[in-house]
């Protein structure tokens, strides 16, 4: 499919060379949304605190301290690959799977659906499918490894899990071609 030869127009670079980092394109837009919902919450608060004339310092804090948690709760993790290895960072760690060592790929039961990554060296990492869906660089860094894996007999759990995202992914890639040739179905 046209994913696995993705060429990013700015650079010219296409996923397949080797030592390539691709990062996650939504992160910056998925963060300043965060940023959004924290502040809206804030002065959401101090608005109504200050209208009723309830407003103190120690409340101020403490609705400060309230949007602080819930930029830290919705605060996405910065996905980046590269040749055998993949690897998340949040605010309040970094984890990193080897891919082109990777024994499982399960999807655990749950209210979000989440990947989990696990290579031989006992690195584990969680993703949200969508990431890989909106970002094929992403996928094709995973898939190729993965299949690397799959070839000298480490993966052994999760051929139908990666299955099932490639067939997802292939799928948004060819409705994004549809539209932007102006033939949506």
């Amino acid at each position: 499919m046209a994913h696995r030869d993705y060429v990013r127009p700015d650079t010219g670079a296409s996923a397949r060379e080797p030592g390539r980092v691709v990062r996650d394109r939504g992160w910056a837009r998925h963060l300043h949304t965060s940023v959004r919902c924290s502040g809206a919450l804030l002065v959401l608060l101090l608005g109504i605190d200050w209208g009723t004339g309830e407003l103190t310092w120690w409340r101020g804090a403490l609705w400060l301290t309230l949007a602080a948690l819930l930029f830290v709760v919705l605060c996405p993790p910065r996905v980046s690959a590269g040749e055998g290895w993949f690897d998340t960072r949040s605010l309040l760690c970094r984890r990193r799977v080897r891919t082109d060592l990777l024994v499982s790929v399960r999807v655990p039961d749950g209210v979000s659906r989440r990947l989990v990554l696990r290579d031989a060296l006992g690195g584990r990492v969680e993703i949200d499918p969508a990431v890989l869906v909106d970002n094929p660089e992403l996928w094709h860094r995973l898939d190729e490894d993965a299949r690397r894996s799959a070839a000298g007999g480490l993966l052994r759990y999760g051929t139908q899990e990666l299955r099932e995202v490639s067939e997802r992914v292939d799928r948004e890639t060819a409705l994004a071609v549809f539209r932007a040739s102006g033939l949506e179905p």
